[in-house]
């Protein structure tokens, strides 16, 4: 059961003992019985709700924790200075990759899809590494661009997609739009000069997906597929978090989660999990790949 959930139901039982010992008193007894009754109903309550959460995380799909991942690093809230954050982010996360042998193909700016290999150093599987970094990380720090050293505070949001198996999740072809240009950037004259780069339009759920990696465009085509069929498992996915969200909340009386899952704050030299309620005072090394310790936590 939930620990919210379990911490509610402590905090009725004593309550409920609390008013035991007025049980023998001739004016508070009556009273005293009339809410321990009331107590223990709620108590059920809570125990079935418990029961409700537990059931729909069995629901919720569980994919091979050594899928390959699709990792979107997007600025947020800050301008220029979330998009140097966001830039230090996907360097981060590749540094780190291959310190561990991980295979790492660019998909499109801002995107990479991370496989490990059987010959890799590091003992988790890729999906099961990199799932909990999904959200809103935070940045505190004085800009290259701020004259007055005054610090700022900017986000980015980090998206970890796994590769879902085709036959998973169901893409109707009707429901496609397709857009080709030239890929631009480095990677020869054919690169340059051909339709290669794909943009993909999910038409039900607006969802679109840009892939400029490979030199062909029916590899490009494959890539932008595997990615809206992760991006569409994703969104169902949270549908069913959501619902144990809601039992959560209703059971307790508040939500539990809050948005922003991590602080990045370079004058203290210092990163927070705002999650595990955990710091690390080794902000440089870890932005130089060195995560080790924080993935495992």
């Amino acid at each position: 059961m939930n620990n919210h959930l379990k911490d509610e139901i402590t905090r009725l039982q004593n309550k409920i003992k609390s008013n035991q010992d007025l049980l023998a008193d001739p004016e508070l007894g009556h009273l005293a019985q009339t809410e321990i009754n009331k107590l223990k109903v709620e108590i059920k309550q809570l125990e079935q709700a418990g029961k409700q959460v537990e059931k729909q995380k069995d629901q919720v799909s569980q994919v091979s924790k050594n899928a390959p991942v699709i990792i979107e690093i997007r600025s947020a809230a800050g301008g220029d200075e979330a998009k140097i954050f966001a830039q230090d982010l996907l360097r981060m996360y590749l540094r780190f990759a291959n310190n561990h042998g991980f295979k790492v193909e660019e998909i499109d700016e801002g995107a990479i899809k991370l496989k490990k290999p059987n010959s890799s150093s590091w003992s988790k599987g890729c999906f099961e590494t990199f799932k909990n970094e999904a959200g809103v990380h935070r940045v505190q720090r004085v800009p290259e661009t701020e004259s007055q050293g005054r610090i700022h505070t900017s986000t980015a949001t980090v998206a970890v997609l796994p590769e879902i198996q085709s036959n998973l999740v169901e893409v109707k072809l009707s429901d496609l739009e397709w857009a080709f240009s030239k890929a631009g950037g480095p990677g020869g004259q054919n690169v340059n000069k051909v339709n290669t780069a794909v943009r993909l339009l999910h038409k039900p759920t607006q969802i679109t997906v840009a892939v400029r990696q490979e030199r062909s465009q029916s590899q490009n085509k494959e890539i932008a597929l595997d990615i809206l069929r992760s991006k569409l498992w994703q969104q169902q996915e949270d549908e069913k978090l959501k619902k144990i969200k809601n039992t959560r909340s209703e059971a307790v009386g508040r939500g539990m989660r809050s948005e922003k899952i991590k602080t990045y704050n370079y004058p203290q030299n210092r990163l927070t999990d705002h999650r595990l309620n955990k710091s690390w005072h080794n902000l440089k090394e870890i932005m130089e790949g060195n995560l080790d310790q924080v993935l495992k936590a």
